[in-house]
């Protein structure tokens, strides 16, 4: 008898190759995600489709709209505002403690999470789109380590917004090591309390992010490949 694959298996396969296709453009825009054709374009049943359809909702790469579920397509325009909400709200939880004496970043929330991108450089991972979701973490609990906790909430959100998007920023090695790097550096200068070095170090990082995720998504207007992942 054949050994059959379990079914979360099969459900992650569906979300891997789906997520790829929507962020290389093979999916246009305008194609509605039947569960029925996209069981055939991948050979299984409906149920890992469903499952997979449905972390991609979340994942904010596919978007309800009338007539079933549709590609995400975000609006250049609104990425700036965005990451001008972002730099805000991060630079804050930094500025928060540098004017306060009597505050300083959380060792007990922030060392843990240096730790993991300590490792993270040790195992110097491939490109990987769903690098975005340690990306975030990291830049939450580094908020949440400054003691403002509805500061980390509106990151939350934020991010959110921006998330289909930022995965193009982590497409290629040197993209991936860069942010591994910094965000090291910047944790590093916080607990060591180097605020000024912190915030300066922070901010060139966001702002460097910015112009690579803005520019790749400008570049998808023109590029055949990408063409159908933004909308004008």
């Amino acid at each position: 008898m054949a050994r059959r694959e379990p079914a979360g298996s099969l459900s992650d396969h569906v979300y891997l190759s789906l997520r790829t296709d929507l962020m290389s453009g093979r999916i246009p825009p305008g194609q509605r995600l039947g569960e029925e054709r996209l069981a055939d374009t991948y050979g299984v049943s409906r149920t890992p489709v469903r499952e997979a359809l449905a972390r991609l909702l979340a994942d904010g790469l596919v978007q309800r709209d009338v007539g079933g579920l549709f590609p995400y397509r975000p609006r250049i325009d609104e990425l700036a505002g965005l990451y001008e909400l972002r730099i805000t709200l991060e630079l804050q939880g930094i500025a928060r403690v540098r004017a306060d004496e009597s505050l300083s970043h959380d060792p007990d929330v922030l060392g843990p999470e240096l730790q993991r991108w300590y490792a993270l450089r040790k195992q110097n991972p491939e490109p990987d789109a769903g690098f975005v979701a340690l990306d975030e973490q990291f830049h939450t609990v580094l908020l949440r380590s400054a003691g403002n906790r509805a500061l980390s909430d509106a990151l939350v959100s934020v991010n959110a917004k921006v998330r289909p998007v930022r995965m193009f920023d982590y497409l290629t090695p040197d993209r991936m090591s860069a942010t591994i790097d910094e965000h090291i550096a910047v944790a590093e200068f916080a607990l060591d309390g180097k605020l000024d070095t912190a915030y300066d170090t922070l901010l060139a990082h966001i702002s460097e992010s910015r112009v690579v995720v803005i520019e790749r998504a400008e570049q998808a207007l023109s590029l055949a490949r990408m063409a159908w992942a933004i909308r004008d």
